[in-house]
């Protein structure tokens, strides 16, 4: 089966501070059919996640999928207190790249 990159297929993907000691992650879509054939392949999911962020999966947090906002969200635990001694992304807003290696099986 062929695959589509989450990037190709995301409106916005991003992550912040969500906490002294976490850091959320969002994929955000702008079409309804995309957002769900998206969620129903099954290919996001905190597994998946962990694995992006080479993380054990009990560091993945609060997955979900967002239905009325058509977005998916986790959380995850940061070894470091956010604005603490070697933090190096204060705000967490530099932490989403690793969601780019997501590939999503996709048929036209």
């Amino acid at each position: 089966m062929k695959t589509k990159n989450i990037c190709e297929l995301a409106r916005t993907i991003r992550s912040k501070n969500a906490g002294y000691f976490a850091v959320t992650m969002e994929i955000i879509f702008d079409d309804r059919e995309v957002y769900n054939k998206v969620k129903e392949s099954g290919a996001i999911t905190k597994e998946a996640i962990a694995k992006a962020y080479r993380v054990p999966v009990e560091k993945v947090e609060n997955f979900h999928f967002f239905d009325p906002g058509m977005g998916i969200k986790a959380n995850f635990l940061s070894d470091t207190a956010s604005g603490g001694p070697g933090e190096t992304d204060v705000y967490g807003c530099q932490q989403y790249a690793p969601l780019f290696s997501l590939e999503i099986p996709w048929e036209e």
